[in-house]
């Protein structure tokens, strides 16, 4: 019997440094493809530009954008005693989205602020119900992590109309201010289309549909995944190992037509944001799991746990092609048009990547799940290439500059 894939032994220390705040944009700049961009390529590092993309890529790239949308999340509601309870949305009770069209009533998982000042027979009115949608919000329990909020309105509007018009977007928690009006718009991509997120996904802040044009005009070629971003994104990473540390998982969606370009070989890879990176190496493992499987009901519904992938590679794996032409075959013997569920892959140092050629990302926070993925790419080089970084005015996180990094140094 084979022994169970270890767990990589990441210490978290490790993954540490130091972020002035000074460095962290609050921000945006006044247009989207400004942004500075350094390339690591060869490892050597090279100043550049989001505007000088198409001139950085090579034409056989797909780029994979992530097209989920940010939902207005931060609502805030009023006790019978005047006092305020903010409560930010986290993800539908039962982890389905199309509860954003849900009509009077919907039941969510949330954070509270001020939870234990909230009786669980009271009902809660909205402090900013300008349309006078009478929108209310009934705690039904309180878990260790998350309420689960039931909330009921009166007008005919589904729920996403109701957040929209009651709720504000929800700025990560390191940008020390109020959401503004100009927020509304700049913490979206200009390509978002699925409501669900809680978190933009950063790196696409940066396109135009300008660029996305100039980068059609050279031959490349772009598509989408759809995975909402969860708060578990800025989730801090506690525990001193990696493999101590549970990982919060998302919904994704991948169409056919995505599977079916993955399938071509020649494709250089360009992920779009490490949301996107997460769930084009979610569905190569969930095509791994589904052909070894196929002799059982084949399901459109799929999830993949934080350290699933390690079970999966103690067996031969095929290629990027072949594993995502067996799944478009499996797909279209069973007439599905789309894959789903949550991933919560778990991708640190050490890590193989099955799909990806090349990531462009934000720069993140010292000792988070995303600065591993960097790591997992460039081993202890991510050090030098943050140092070079801040010596050289980037700007971090999420509305900050950030990086093109070929994954295997030949795309």
């Amino acid at each position: 019997m084979k022994n169970k894939a270890p767990i990589p032994h990441v210490e978290m220390a490790a993954f540490h440094y130091e972020l002035p705040s000074n460095r962290i944009a609050m921000t945006p700049l006044e247009h989207r493809d400004a942004s500075k961009l350094l390339v690591r390529k060869n490892k050597s590092l090279q100043h550049s530009s989001y505007h000088l993309l198409p001139e950085l890529l090579p034409t056989t790239s797909l780029l994979v954008f992530n097209n989920t949308r940010v939902i207005a999340a931060r609502l805030r509601f009023k006790k019978s005693t005047g006092g305020e309870i903010e409560i930010f949305l986290l993800e539908p009770a039962d982890g389905n989205y199309a509860c954003l069209n849900d009509l009077e009533q919907s039941t969510w998982k949330c954070l509270v602020g001020g939870a234990k000042k909230w009786k669980n027979d009271e009902l809660l009115h909205a402090s900013n119900d300008i349309h006078n949608n009478k929108l209310q919000a009934q705690l039904v329990s309180k878990k260790a992590d998350h309420c689960l909020i039931n909330f009921q309105w009166s007008s005919r509007l589904p729920f996403e109309k109701i957040i929209a018009e009651t709720g504000n977007i929800p700025l990560p928690p390191y940008i020390k201010r109020e959401a503004t009006e100009a927020d509304q718009h700049r913490y979206q991509t200009v390509y978002a289309a699925h409501e669900g997120s809680v978190a933009a996904p950063t790196a696409g802040l940066h396109f135009t549909e300008t660029l996305i044009k100039k980068l059609s005009a050279k031959g490349i070629k772009h598509s989408f995944v759809t995975l909402h971003v969860g708060a578990g994104t800025f989730k801090p990473v506690t525990a001193a190992l990696i493999g101590e540390h549970a990982m919060h998982e998302e919904y994704f969606q991948v169409h056919i037509d995505l599977i079916s370009e993955l399938g071509n070989s020649e494709k250089t890879v360009v992920s779009v944001g490490t949301t996107s990176l997460r769930t084009l190496e979610s569905i190569y493992w969930i095509a791994v799991k589904a052909t070894r499987n196929k002799k059982n009901e084949f399901s459109s519904n799929n999830n993949l746990g934080q350290w699933e992938h390690l079970s999966l590679s103690e067996e031969i794996l095929p290629s990027r092609a072949e594993a995502f032409q067996q799944l478009k075959a499996l797909m279209n013997e069973n007439a599905v048009q789309s894959i789903e569920g949550h991933t919560g892959i778990c991708i640190a140092p050490g890590y193989a990547f099955k799909v990806a050629n090349v990531l462009i990302t934000n720069f993140h926070q010292p000792q988070s799940t995303l600065l591993l993925i960097i790591a997992a790419i460039m081993g202890n080089e991510w050090r030098s290439m943050y140092t070079h970084a801040l010596e050289n005015a980037y700007r971090f996180l999420s509305y900050g500059d950030g990086s093109l990094l070929f994954i295997d140094d030949t795309a």
